[in-house]
């Protein structure tokens, strides 16, 4: 005979981490949810198993429950509850305001509790994210005022954290950056709760991007990944793989980036909705360094779907789509009207939110020709670097007065600023900026009549894109040095004959003196087509298909396919929203109007515009949910799966094939491009003829 269940039995799975045993055990202790512990052991288990909707409706069923009872400390603390975690993983601030003014109500009538600390912590965040300097400063010293007083660790250590970013903004770096330090040892001791670690973890490393401090975000970035192997839950799992995207992205390979970035989106799918952008815009910027142009837009797109600004990307991929013009405007407008997100990685606290953009915009004048501003928007990013020292900011401002130079010939000035900008990159391990640097560099050389100099810049440039995985710049690079390939001649000149040739099972593959023979397998086989016909591009469906055909499994064409909306692994007929969050959606709909109403009447417009833009998210997703006649929509997924599934069939056959022939395998990784599209671009100095 079966015990009956027990709470302690709940706590026990809740503890270890056993999120479906407890949701198991708490089917049977207390199915209607009657219990004030069990509800919030629901919402515990549930935010900690992935399904967000039932965590927060089980706070939402705990604080009714705590109203009905008359207990109206307890009902204050599960709606500040509520809006910690809608503000952790929505980004909507509406929802957030109106759960927040609940719990004050609440408490209105009561001394000092551990829920008045709560909200001042709410309230701290709410207000960073909304912009609001001098109320988030007055907040964080009173969640640490109560929190200390009251017992409420969390409080302080958020509150700290909070302060110690508001210092940083204030232009006090050096002082924020040791008070940040302080936080990270005591992360690292042990002493707080999972949760709190896990956010504070990641705002360390949001502050440290945010100021471009690229060594010490990788630094926090390792002890945060470190940590949440054995302690994340929730969503914080996928919001360290994009912090391991972003660095990646500058220390590469640039597939290394892209794989963290597309499993970032695979887990926080279930967690975001605005701040889903995020991860996704973080895709585009890995594509578009690929040179994936087309994949790049997909994320970008996706992201301005969900009201998140794709800037400064989505402008840059225009410009290496060849429409200029249409960068330009589109940088301009947001540096004159810079989006206002409710984001803790750049809130619109400071000019720092617009280094970004100024250093596109000085790239795309750079190739408009336009002086002017080109020369401003270098003076601008020269001023942020000032009052927030950064290495990183530093060299943004030195390559922007380098291109700045470059366009009155100025040629000394923009050799001197390249040249430093450059060593700054590579001292602190950012090889893809430092070799754009380069670029910049050869282009001052050729002017200058130093032809020589310039192909040693670009060859430099071209064998640090090489490795990277950056085939764009790779075929800039290539373009630049067509015209003098002939006449110096390279060194270590590459066999012009190589085999790739398959028999059975077996395929016989030699390069230069070495030749091996291996198992044949998928990757292998969608390599030897792109050989078949070099420099031409292949849709990743089509590889797929031309596979299957050969082995007689069932096939498809990138005609018939759909792309997933996200520009992310999907799984095609998933609901892009069930019926319980749709539900949620509506709910949340009603509480920013009730904010709008609020904003109006206290004629506080600022705040009528954030709400109202939640509200258009929101309206704008269940639109998206729903598709002709109320029918619910679902995901395609086909397209980015095929592009994410050749991608790792190709990078698993490469790394087999280096255990045999790493010549081989090294000149393959160095020429495949892979992504929606993918292509052998031989190389134009020494081309291999390929046998098939």
């Amino acid at each position: 005979m079966n015990q009956q269940p027990t709470l302690l039995d709940v706590r026990s799975a809740v503890d270890r981490g056993d999120w479906q045993r407890a949701i198991e055990l708490l089917d049977e202790f207390d199915p209607n949810g009657t219990e004030s512990d069990s509800l919030e052991l629901r919402a515990q288990a549930h935010y900690g198993g992935g399904d967000f909707e039932a965590s927060i409706a089980a706070w939402e069923a705990l604080y009714e429950l705590q109203l009905t009872r008359g207990d109206e400390v307890e009902a204050a603390r599960a709606a500040v509850m509520l809006a910690m975690f809608l503000m952790i993983d929505t980004g909507l601030m509406a929802p957030v305001r109106g759960w927040t003014r609940r719990a004050e109500r609440l408490l209105e009538q009561h001394p000092d509790t551990p829920p008045h600390a709560l909200v001042a912590t709410v309230r701290t965040y709410e207000r960073f994210m909304s912009g609001d300097t001098v109320g988030a400063r007055e907040q964080s010293a009173l969640a640490i005022e109560l929190g200390t007083r009251l017992g409420v660790p969390p409080a302080v250590v958020i509150g700290r954290v909070a302060a110690a970013r508001l210092t940083i903004f204030e232009g006090r770096v050096v002082e924020g950056l040791e008070q940040l330090d302080e936080i990270a040892t005591l992360l690292m001791s042990g002493e707080v709760d999972a949760l709190t670690s896990g956010m504070m973890y990641c705002e360390l490393i949001c502050a440290a991007r945010g100021l471009a401090l690229h060594d010490r975000a990788m630094e926090w970035t390792d002890v945060m990944e470190r940590w949440r192997h054995g302690a994340a839950f929730g969503g914080l799992n996928g919001r360290c793989r994009v912090h391991r995207a972003e660095m990646f992205r500058i220390s590469g390979p640039c597939d290394r980036a892209e794989e963290e970035a597309l499993l970032a989106c695979e887990e926080l799918r279930p967690w975001m909705r605005r701040e889903f952008g995020w991860p996704l815009v973080e895709l585009g910027n890995i594509r578009l360094r690929k040179g994936d142009l087309d994949g790049a837009e997909t994320a970008f797109l996706a992201a301005h779907e969900r009201t998140w600004s794709a800037q400064p990307g989505l402008a840059l991929l225009r410009l290496a789509q060849g429409e200029a013009a249409a960068a330009a405007t589109m940088i301009a407008e947001e540096i004159a009207h810079p989006f206002e997100l409710p984001w803790k990685e750049r809130p619109p606290l400071s000019e720092l939110r617009l280094a970004p953009l100024l250093a596109a915009q000085a790239e795309i004048a750079s190739a408009t020709g336009h002086a002017e501003t080109a020369a401003t928007a270098a003076a601008r990013l020269a001023s942020i670097a000032d009052t927030y020292p950064s290495q990183s900011l530093r060299a943004e401002a030195l390559l922007a007065q380098a291109r700045s130079a470059l366009l009155i010939h100025d040629l000394e000035s923009c050799k001197s600023a390249a040249t430093n900008a450059a060593a700054v990159w590579a001292e602190i391990g950012a090889p893809f900026d430092a070799a754009v640097a380069r670029t910049v560099l050869a282009q001052a050389r050729l002017l200058d009549g130093n032809s020589g100099g310039a192909r040693m810049e670009w060859l430099a440039a071209r064998a640090v894109f090489l490795e990277f995985g950056a085939h764009g710049w790779v075929d800039r690079c290539n373009q630049a040095l067509a015209p003098t390939a002939v006449a110096v001649p390279p060194s270590g000149h590459a066999p012009s004959a190589a085999t790739f040739r398959c028999t059975g099972d077996v395929r016989d593959i030699s390069l230069g003196s070495q030749r091996v023979t291996v198992h044949d397998m998928k990757g292998l086989r969608y390599i030897e087509r792109l050989l078949a016909e070099p420099g031409r591009e292949f849709h990743a469906l089509d590889l797929v298909a031309v596979e299957q055909r050969s082995t007689g499994g069932a096939t498809a064409s990138a005609a018939d396919v759909g792309i997933d909306d996200d520009g992310s692994l999907g799984a095609a007929g998933i609901p892009m929203l069930d019926d319980r969050a749709r539900e949620a959606y509506r709910r949340r709909l009603a509480e920013v109007e009730d904010d709008i109403d609020e904003a109006s009447l206290m004629n506080d417009p600022i705040r009528r515009e954030l709400a109202e833009r939640d509200r258009d998210y929101l309206m704008l997703e269940l639109r998206r949910a729903v598709g002709l006649g109320g029918a619910t929509r679902t995901t395609g997924g086909n397209a980015e799966r095929a592009r994410t599934a050749v991608t790792r069939s190709i990078r698993y056959a490469l790394a087999r094939l280096a255990e045999h022939h790493p010549v081989a395998a090294r000149h393959l990784e160095q020429h495949l491009r892979t992504g929606t599209y993918c292509s052998y671009q031989p190389d134009p100095v020494a081309p291999i003829d390929w046998q098939l």
